[in-house]
């Protein structure tokens, strides 16, 4: 029995990793923590309980990683927001995850529904696991100074 959850295990993950439309870079890394976490417990203890305990800590540092991932494209989306030329494009690729991004911000305006707060537009293309897709996004500055997409 354990032979099999050693050999389906990372079938399971590399499975629901490939999801990746479906997850945040957060989920996957869970999911993969997790798996790897339960592999790592159950060589070590060879007992349901260290099987467990290896899951639970799997998932959470896997969820820091793959979190960390989307904290570093919203850092990059940040900067093109602040610091880049209207009409310029601004472009990065995730160290990670090789997914490149593209973004062309538009002149900041103040919107006469919300006076103390600044906005821009900006067209944003991604190429993520080799398929393009353009999108026009709005972003507001907060009070944190911190650029918020807008829905």
């Amino acid at each position: 029995m354990k032979k099999l959850v050693l050999i389906l295990l990372p079938l399971l993950v590399v499975g629901l990793s490939s999801c990746g439309d479906q997850f945040s870079q957060g989920q996957n890394g869970a999911v993969m923590g997790a798996a790897t976490g339960a592999i790592i417990g159950q060589a070590i203890g060879r007992d349901k309980e260290a099987t467990l305990i290896g899951a639970a800590i799997g998932t959470m540092l896997g969820y820091i990683v793959g979190n960390e991932m989307d904290k570093y494209d919203r850092q990059e989306l940040n900067q093109a927001y602040e610091f880049g030329k209207s009409g310029h494009t601004t472009t990065w690729k995730n160290p990670d995850n090789g997914n490149y991004y593209k973004v062309t911000p538009q002149p900041a305006y103040v919107p006469a529904s919300t006076p103390n707060r600044l906005c821009r537009e900006a067209e944003i293309v991604a190429t993520i696991d080799g398929r393009t897709e353009k999108t026009y996004t709005t972003a507001c500055r907060n009070a944190a100074g911190q650029w918020e997409l807008q829905d």
